[in-house]
């Protein structure tokens, strides 16, 4: 009998069964259940299954690979309870109490040991390690529940595993994490296992603190973490196996150092020669950045003064000209939100926000009883939401715990955002819960401090914000391009030098655009940006040039130390909670009209900012070129509104007041 397998569980998923005897008669005696699992030994991966009713004749399984030697048999241990923690009550409105109890449940721990019968026998079952694994078959889509078979490399194929209570992607997902998986070309159903950087994927494993977890994994799950905070340990080695590689150089060129960040970072493969947001940028003079200065926050008497006796918003365009200039007084935060984030909106008055509050409420805590009515044993049939769960848990016991708000294990800020973010699962459950969603709810709950009200912000700023968070990263691998083509109009020749050091990617930059600056700013700090990014101010993409404006700031540090790869990661890691928001804030500004001024804008970044260029003709007695061009932005409006300002140095400038039309017309 050959020894059973030991070692970490990672993936394990029942109602796994093999249909053994197509084509017969019976039936009921042709379906057998089992349980898949996925156990990380010390030197391999095994992919196990073994019938779930010990007592079945398993005699007439078609285990194709009985003769084969990646097919043993094993006795499984007995399957570990769930341990469940205390619920947690949380009162809200008195209608709804029956769905406002929380449950923070622990993750099932099992090791994957196994015991022998004690008389020696075992039913036949198979295992096999990913080693071995050639290639995987999925079923057709809409064709009933998923199967996969797997065929080895000794072209044994295994009997087709039919996944009746879950689906197979996760098991894919898995897989993953220890070996590349691509499509067949002659056939998309067939995933087809490279084992060429499986060697560098474990180096990459031992780089970090939990080997179980593959580099891979950890950006797919917590590319924000990876990307600044353990990144950098990785490049070392990247070197060295360069230059261990090619002995005649100490540095290949940038082009294979980003093909190499291209392969370990699927979804984010970037082709300057391919992708249509890249423009040859020539030298163009863009002038000097321009003086820019903050005003006052608007203040709740300000506000007040632009609304009419229905509570209608008189003059959009003032309002969030003001919110960009300075921002918002904190008590006002909690109104004005709603209205930046398209909760509420802008020309509703206050009896129709209040309607739209009250049927919001109800839907919310509809969705939140889906979540809070499904038992211990059914969310152990459904895998997918029994992940959300485990990644939600993970991701707010992180939380910032620097502010009041979410102080303390028990605090009902975390158990609220806890249920948000589940109840956001029911709102979306194909995108359901990435890591990095709590970064952007928790500033939300705490301006709004009310469930009902955070949710439908956050869902709203997540309308927003979903590309970035869905698998293929397309919404990132985006911005990255658009960041590239707006840095290298703004400075040539350090996007040169970047490109010099390999960083010509900027994949440096991925946690500032996936949690939009979250973890760069102090909280404080973070609303005030995030409130004047909602204005939608001065042109589209403007958290791009803020991107411009740190980038540029830290340029010079940068280039006259001479940092490498490795260098720029450590700096721009360690730039958090040290930016200036206010500085950053007036440098975008400046950065925006200084693009905007210029009459030679490329037509890449006129798409990007969101800038109209048409060519005009003027008069032929002026003589002026007939060539020149009329650059317009949708949002430019901001330019012309004159706002109070404060100055650099404190002192309180003189202002033009709006026009009584401007004070009256309604947007």
């Amino acid at each position: 009998m050959a020894a059973p397998p030991s070692g970490k569980v990672v993936y394990e998923q029942e109602g796994v069964c093999i249909h053994s005897s197509c084509g017969k008669n019976d039936d009921q005696d042709n379906l057998i259940s089992g349980v898949l699992r996925v156990i990380e030994k010390e030197n391999e991966v095994i992919v196990d299954w073994r019938p779930l009713d010990d007592t079945l004749d398993t005699s007439n399984i078609l285990c194709a690979g009985k003769d084969s030697s990646s097919v043993v048999e094993w006795t499984p241990a007995p399957k570990e309870k769930l341990a469940r923690g205390a619920d947690r009550p949380n009162s809200y409105e008195a209608e709804w109490d029956m769905v406002t109890t929380v449950s923070f449940k622990k993750k099932p721990h099992s090791n994957g040991d196994a015991t022998a019968h004690a008389n020696g026998e075992s039913k036949w079952s198979f295992l096999f390690s990913l080693a071995d694994l050639k290639s995987i078959k999925q079923n057709k889509e809409g064709m009933g529940w998923s199967y996969l078979v797997f065929c080895l490399k000794d072209d044994v194929k295994l009997p087709a595993l039919h996944f009746h209570h879950g689906d197979s992607k996760l098991l894919i997902k898995c897989l993953e994490n220890h070996v590349v998986l691509s499509e067949s070309p002659q056939d998309k159903r067939i995933l087809l296992v490279n084992s060429q950087n499986k060697s560098l994927s474990q180096s990459f494993e031992n780089l970090l603190d939990e080997p179980s977890y593959g580099l891979l994994q950890k950006w797919k799950k917590d590319p924000y973490t990876v990307t600044m905070g353990r990144f950098s340990k990785v490049t070392n080695y990247i070197f060295d196996s360069f230059r261990l590689s090619d002995p005649s150089t100490q540095r290949r060129p940038p082009s294979e150092m980003a093909d190499f960040l291209n392969d370990a970072i699927p979804g984010l493969k970037i082709n300057q020669q391919e992708e249509p947001g890249f423009e040859v940028i020539t030298r163009i003079d863009l002038g000097k950045q321009p003086e820019v200065s903050r005003r006052e926050p608007v203040s709740t008497e300000e506000w007040a003064k632009n609304m009419d006796s229905e509570g209608r918003i008189l003059n959009v365009d003032y309002i969030k000209q003001s919110i960009f200039k300075g921002g918002l007084c904190h008590t006002l935060r909690k109104e004005a939100w709603k209205f930046l984030l398209g909760y509420f909106p802008w020309n509703s008055t206050k009896e129709e926000r209040a309607n739209l509050q009250k049927r919001k409420t109800d839907e919310y805590f509809r969705m939140k009883l889906q979540w809070k009515s499904v038992s211990e044993e059914q969310e152990k049939r459904n895998s997918r939401l029994r992940d959300y769960r485990s990644l939600i848990e993970k991701d707010v016991n992180r939380t910032d715990r620097t502010n009041k708000f979410y102080e303390g294990e028990d605090n009902p800020g975390l158990i609220l955002l806890h249920d948000i973010l589940m109840t956001y699962c029911m709102y979306d459950f194909d995108l359901g819960y990435v890591q990095g969603m709590s970064d952007l709810l928790s500033p939300v709950l705490y301006v709004m401090e009310n469930e009902v009200d955070a949710f439908w912000c956050f869902v709203s700023y997540m309308d927003q914000m979903h590309q970035n968070f869905e698998e293929q990263m397309q919404g990132m691998k985006t911005q990255l391009i658009q960041l590239s083509t707006l840095l290298r109009l703004l400075d040539n020749g350090f996007c040169s030098y970047l490109e010099s050091q390999d960083s010509g990617y900027l994949y440096f930059c991925f946690r500032w655009l996936l949690i939009r600056f979250k973890r760069e700013f102090s909280f404080q700090d973070i609303l005030r940006l995030w409130e004047v990014m909602w204005t939608e101010l001065p042109c589209q993409n403007f958290h791009l040039l803020l991107c411009c404006a740190i980038l540029e700031s830290e340029k010079q540090q940068i280039m006259d130390k001479h940092y490498g790869f490795n260098e720029i990661l450590k700096h721009i890691n360690e730039l958090s909670m040290k930016i200036d928001v206010e500085y950053i804030l007036c440098k975008a500004e400046a950065i925006s009209m200084q693009m905007m001024n210029c009459k030679e804008l490329p037509q890449a970044v006129s798409e990007i900012l969101g800038i109209e260029s048409s060519s005009v003709t003027p008069d032929s007695d002026t003589g002026e070129d007939e060539s020149a061009t009329v650059l317009s932005c949708p949002t430019s409006l901001y330019q012309s509104i004159s706002t109070p300002v404060t100055a650099a140095n404190g002192t309180r400038e003189s202002t033009q007041q709006m026009s009584e039309t401007q004070s009256l017309t309604p947007a």
